[in-house]
């Protein structure tokens, strides 16, 4: 699994996954923290879809965090103000990173988060159809 596909999952599933995972790593290995939580802004670019051109929206508050385990610089960054989940993202970075004994069944935990995230999604979207008006039969 790429890093960006987990991140993605870690970020929109249960925050708890992403704490337990960390907590894994936290007890088998020493974390040493380069940069404690902090914040930050990053612009946010994006693409236009009639002339497909690239232009920045704005800037977008971000929190990140760097640690190192087992020699490996591990990286978290999240929209908003979330100091645990930027250290606990982190964490599962480098233990990915280092290539670490306990990341080999993660991938099984990340697929079954990233059922229930879609799960989630397909039911949202369906009570957002559930509210569509068809204008085509409206008698007016």
């Amino acid at each position: 699994m790429k890093r960006k596909q987990r991140t993605e999952i870690l970020i929109e599933g249960s925050h708890e996954l992403a704490k337990s995972l960390a907590n894994e790593i936290e007890q088998n290995y020493s974390v040493s923290v380069l940069q404690e939580p902090e914040h930050g802004l990053v612009m946010l670019k994006v693409r236009e879809t009639s002339r497909k051109s690239l232009f920045y929206l704005g800037e977008v508050l971000v929190t990140e965090c760097k640690v190192k385990v087992e020699g490996k610089i591990g990286i978290g960054i999240v929209k908003g103000d979330h100091s645990d989940l930027a250290y606990h993202l982190a964490v599962i970075d480098a233990a990915f990173l280092g290539d670490l004994p306990e990341t080999k069944p993660w991938a099984g935990i990340l697929e079954i988060e990233k059922y229930y995230i879609e799960q989630k999604r397909k039911a949202k979207n369906e009570e957002i159809l559930r509210t569509k008006v068809s204008f085509e039969t409206m008698d007016v």
